[in-house]
């Protein structure tokens, strides 16, 4: 399922979840300046996982903020939280505006280009509030995101725009498995700030 020209708003899963595009949260300007102040003093480190017994250093960085210092465990490592920022504080309170949710913390991303992705994964972490909404915003270059149901054949798929916002709510995690593929073509770097809510804080 092509969902490049849906309805800003609307439910772009045909089941089993929510999952709302805002194609332009912040305009152009507004973009680019948390883009560039983003890329210029976030705490990056390159992440670290384990996989299959065996510990993997990956090419994209990584940075964890929050409302408090506490640990966070994935893919078999524990990552512990840096205080918010001014510019990441502003943002978070731009985004809890526009879904009148409430945040706690935010995990960043860094590809420094196309050949960088994420594989197949769902962000269902028992350490994360029960089908809470978690919101990805996305800046620098625009990248391809993708959606298959865990025991369907069924895929979606949309292009995000720097400045865009997208909600995935309600038992998405349970269903769905999401990706970011490879994009060879892309040689600009993307960040993705992804506001969660942590239960035990």
């Amino acid at each position: 399922m092509n969902l490049f020209q849906q309805t800003p708003h609307s439910n772009l899963l045909p089941f089993d979840g929510i999952l709302i595009y805002h194609p332009q949260f912040l305009d152009s300007k507004k973009s680019h300046e948390y883009f560039e102040t983003f890329l210029r003093t976030i705490e990056w480190k390159q992440d670290e996982a384990i996989l299959y017994g065996k510990h993997i250093t990956t090419k994209r960085s990584v940075a964890w903020y929050a409302d408090k210092g506490f640990s966070y465990r994935y893919s078999g490592t524990t990552k512990t939280a840096l205080p918010w920022s001014k510019e990441l504080l502003e943002l978070k309170e731009e985004v809890e505006r526009e879904t009148n949710e409430t945040f706690n913390s935010c995990l960043l991303n860094l590809y420094h280009d196309g050949s960088e992705g994420m594989a197949w994964h769902s962000d269902d972490e028992t350490s994360l509030k029960q089908n809470s909404t978690i919101a990805s915003v996305s800046l620098g270059a625009e990248r391809i995101f993708r959606f298959k149901h865990k025991k369907k054949n069924t895929f979606v798929e949309l292009s995000l725009e720097p400045g865009s916002l997208l909600l995935m709510q309600a038992e998405i995690q349970h269903h769905w498995l999401h990706s970011l593929p490879k994009a060879l073509k892309v040689k600009r770097p993307r960040i993705n700030l992804t506001f969660r809510q942590f239960g035990m804080m």
